[in-house]
């Protein structure tokens, strides 16, 4: 049974590396790189380094709150991770709103209730957020 959920993992998830670089420094060329890759399959083990980031699993729910993160940088609410400022950019804050707002429409009778209460929050919340900051 473990290794049933073993090889979904694998299955869900992919691995990218790029042995052009290492194999040009030992002297091997392209051919043996493409046996290499070959020989891995397309759900070879991450390494060490890839290990220790573990990244949130792929779910509806953690896509509307990548989403509504992105929202609030843009409305100047949450400091943006990478230039560590708060920074208001209004037009990009509405449009990702209105994505959001889409999605809502688009996937309207396909979503579990508790998305669906999670999207509607998120989508209110915004919205007065987004009018507080335009007033």
């Amino acid at each position: 049974m473990g290794d049933n959920k073993e090889k979904e993992e694998q299955e869900k998830s992919f691995v990218v590396r790029d042995k052009r670089f290492s194999a040009q420094k030992e002297g091997e060329g392209d051919s043996q790189v493409q046996e290499e890759a070959k020989r891995e399959g397309p759900h070879a083990h991450e390494d060490s380094s890839e290990q220790a980031t573990s990244l949130p699993e792929i779910t509806f729910i953690n896509f509307l709150l990548s989403l509504s993160t992105s929202a609030f940088i843009q409305l100047g609410e949450v400091e943006d991770p990478i230039t560590q400022q708060t920074d208001k950019n209004l037009p990009l804050a509405k449009q990702t709103i209105d994505l959001i707002g889409m999605l809502r429409e688009k996937t309207k009778g396909n979503l579990t209730s508790e998305e669906e209460k999670l999207m509607e929050h998120l989508l209110y919340d915004l919205k007065m957020r987004y009018v507080k900051a335009a007033g």
